[in-house]
C-alpha cells in the first residue's frame, strides 16, 4: 500500500529557499519539471501529505534529503481515508494544517509564515555575537511578533537562555516609576530563567535603582547561566509613553551594550529591543540604545512576496495580476494581506468581491477597521490629523510630535518629509466615516 509523507513544520522555510536556490521561479515551473500536479506541489510546501514516491522526486529536484525533512512521525495511506473512520490524531493533524484566521503572530511552525530574507539570516548571525544589540521598528501588525518568535526560537536551538518581555503587559503605574519598573524586569527575568528572585539582595537604595538593576544582571542573572542570554523587549514604545523613565532606563541599555566591549561577563547578554514607532524621547548621542547595533526595518510585502504567500495559501497568483490589485488596496501590509488570502482560500468571494466591500463594515477588514475608529475616537485630535492627511490632494507636512503616533498604527507613512494615508483602504473607509 502507497504510503504519504509531509514536511515537517520547523522544515518548510528550509524547503522553500530550496525552490529559489534550484532556480525555480514558481510551483507551476517546478510542478511541470517533476511532472506532477501544481496541488501536489502545493502540499509539498506547505506541509501537507504528498505520496512517499512524490515527495522523495520532490526532494531529489530540491537536492534535499528526504529522510532529513519528513515528519516521519505522520505517515498514512494515500488511500482515500473513511472519514467516519478517521482516527482523532489524524483528524487533528489534518485540522492544524489548515489555514487559521489570521490574528496576531504567526506561530512557529505554520505554512503560512513568509520569512523575511534578508533580515532573518542577519539577526540569526547577529546575537551569535558577544554582546549584540538588534532593534527591530515596524508599525503594528507589520510581523515584528512573529520574526521574534523565530529570533528566539533560534537562540533556544543554540543552546541560549532567552527571556522575552511584553512591555504591553506592565501595569501603567509601574511603568511610570523607573524603580517599580526596573524590579519588575528584573524579577521576570529570574522567573523566565527559573532562578529566586532574590531582589531584596541585590537591591541598594543608597547606590540607586540603576545601579542595583545593573549588578543584578552582572552579578547574580549573568553568572547563574552557563550560555548566552538573550533578553527581548517587545512594544518598546510604551517606555517613550513615560519620559522621565525612558531618559534612565534606554541609557541603561545602552550602558550594557558597551559593558560587553570591556567587561567579558556582559559578552553573553544579547540584546533585542522591538518598537513600532522612533525613539521621540530626546537622548545624547552617546546615551541612545537607537544609534548602535543592528537595526532592522519590517516593510510591507512586495508584489513576489504577496504571490509567494498565496501559494502557501493553495492560490495560484502566478502572473501577478490579482496580486497587484490586492495591494492596490492594502499596500502590501502583512496582516491585511493575510486576511484576505485566508478569506479566498476559504472560497468566501473572489478577490473583486472582497475587494468591492474591503472598506465597509460588512468587509473582510470590518473588524480591523472598527479598531481603528475606536482608537480614535478616543483620541480626537489624532482623528483630526488623520482627516487632514486624507482630505489633501499632496503629501501633508506635520509636525512630528503629532504624527507618530498615526506612523506607530500603520495609518499613514513618510513620504520624504511629509506623509500620506497607507493604504486606499484607510483612505476611503475615513473618508466614508467622516461624511457621517
Amino acid at each position: 500500500m502507497s504510503r504519504s509523507l509531509r514536511v515537517r513544520q520547523e522544515c518548510i522555510p528550509k524547503v522553500k529557499l530550496a525552490v529559489k536556490r534550484n532556480g525555480y521561479p514558481s510551483q507551476r515551473v517546478l510542478a511541470e519539471d517533476v511532472a506532477l500536479a501544481l496541488a501536489t506541489v502545493s502540499n509539498f510546501l506547505t506541509g501537507k501529505p504528498v505520496d512517499h514516491t512524490n515527495f522523495e522526486e520532490l526532494c531529489r529536484r530540491l537536492a534535499l534529503d528526504w529522510s532529513e525533512i519528513a515528519n516521519l512521525d505522520f505517515e498514512v495511506s494515500s488511500e482515500t481515508i473513511d472519514k467516519d473512520s478517521e482516527t482523532p490524531e489524524l483528524s487533528n493533524a489534518n485540522q492544524d494544517m489548515s489555514p487559521r484566521y489570521p490574528n496576531g503572530s504567526v506561530p512557529l511552525g505554520s505554512p503560512f509564515y513568509l520569512e523575511r530574507a534578508p533580515q532573518e539570516e542577519q539577526v540569526y548571525r547577529e546575537i551569535r555575537k558577544p554582546g549584540a544589540l538588534v532593534r527591530i521598528k515596524a508599525p503594528r501588525e507589520m510581523g515584528k511578533t512573529s520574526l521574534l518568535l523565530r529570533i528566539l526560537d533560534s537562540a533556544k536551538r543554540l543552546g541560549y537562555c532567552t527571556v522575552s518581555l511584553n512591555l504591553d503587559q506592565v501595569d501603567q503605574a509601574i511603568l511610570s516609576d523607573l524603580n517599580q519598573f526596573l524590579r519588575w524586569l528584573c524579577a521576570n527575568a529570574a522567573r523566565q530563567l527559573r532562578l529566586k528572585p532574590k531582589l531584596e539582595e541585590y537591591w541598594d537604595e543608597d547606590l540607586g535603582s540603576k545601579i542595583s538593576c545593573t549588578s543584578y544582571f552582572q552579578d547574580y542573572l549573568l553568572k547563574e547561566i552557563s550560555t548566552p542570554l538573550v533578553l527581548a523587549l517587545d512594544e518598546m514604545n510604551q517606555i517613550f509613553e513615560h519620559p522621565q523613565v525612558a531618559k534612565d532606563f534606554l541609557p541603561l541599555l545602552r550602558s550594557w551594550y558597551e559593558e560587553a566591549k570591556t567587561l567579558p561577563i556582559w559578552q553573553k547578554l544579547r540584546l533585542i529591543v522591538v518598537h513600532s514607532t522612533e525613539i521621540y524621547v530626546p537622548l545624547d548621542l552617546n546615551q541612545s540604545p537607537f544609534n548602535v547595533g543592528l537595526p532592522v526595518q519590517l516593510n510591507n510585502f512586495s508584489k513576489e512576496e504577496v504571490q509567494q504567500l498565496a501559494q502557501c495559501y493553495g492560490i495560484d497568483w502566478e502572473d501577478g495580476e490579482e496580486a497587484r490589485q490586492l495591494m492596490d488596496m492594502v499596500g502590501g501590509h502583512p496582516a491585511l494581506v493575510q486576511i484576505a488570502l485566508y478569506h479566498l482560500s476559504r472560497g468566501d468571494g473572489t478577490l473583486a468581491q472582497l475587494l468591492e466591500t474591503a472598506p465597509t463594515s460588512t468587509g473582510i477588514y470590518s473588524h480591523h477597521l472598527q479598531r481603528h475608529w475606536v482608537t480614535l475616537q478616543e483620541k480626537p485630535e489624532l482623528a483630526n490629523i488623520l482627516y487632514t492627511v486624507i482630505n489633501a490632494t499632496q503629501p501633508v507636512r506635520l509636525d512630528y510630535s503629532l504624527s507618530y503616533k498615526l506612523s506607530s498604527l500603520g495609518l499613514i507613512v513618510q513620504s520624504e518629509y511629509k506623509v500620506i494615508p497607507s493604504c486606499k483602504l484607510y483612505q476611503y473607509f475615513f473618508e466614508n466615516q467622516q461624511r457621517r
